[in-house]
């Protein structure tokens, strides 16, 4: 019986890729001349320091920004607090991975709702659908991959056939 597992990851390489590309941007941009301000990126965790709060909210934009061009779904970002008070100001981005129990279970009544021959089932962090015909399958994740109540970047694994 074909399957696939559902995951939801950020993929660390152009997670990497994306900061140093802020970073980048951060250097040349004329506003940020002389101004020790920084991404960093450390176990899925982005520290972005600065010397102001308002360059904070300039530096979430050009992350949102680059990780959008290297395909990451910038809702996965989970933004902390502002740290720190004088010099320098810190605020660290957390990327979201796993699909937490909600979302899974509002993945499977989908799969219910959708009256695709399959089933879907949680394990753990993952999504196990299951079915007959491998179309279906495909439908589903098609469904998966155009809704927009899904604020987390899905991937899909272990297709089995």
């Amino acid at each position: 019986m074909p399957s696939f597992d559902v995951v939801s990851e950020v993929d660390k390489h152009e997670a990497q890729n994306a900061v140093d590309q802020a970073n980048r941007e951060l250097s040349t941009r004329f506003d940020f001349r002389g101004v020790s301000a920084s991404f960093e990126l450390k176990e899925l965790v982005v520290t972005m320091t600065a010397d102001h709060e308002f360059q904070i909210d300039q530096m979430k934009s050009m992350l949102t920004g680059a990780m959008t061009k290297r395909g990451i779904k910038v809702t996965c970002l989970e933004f902390g607090k502002l740290e720190g008070a004088g010099k320098q100001v810190k605020v660290k981005a957390t990327m979201r991975q796993g699909i937490d129990s909600d979302l899974a279970r509002k993945m499977v009544k989908m799969v219910k709702d959708s009256k695709i021959k399959v089933q879907a089932s949680v394990q753990g962090e993952t999504v196990r659908v299951q079915g007959k015909a491998r179309d279906d399958l495909q439908a589903v994740m098609a469904m998966f991959r155009s809704d927009e109540s899904i604020d987390m970047p899905l991937a899909f694994k272990n297709f089995k056939d």
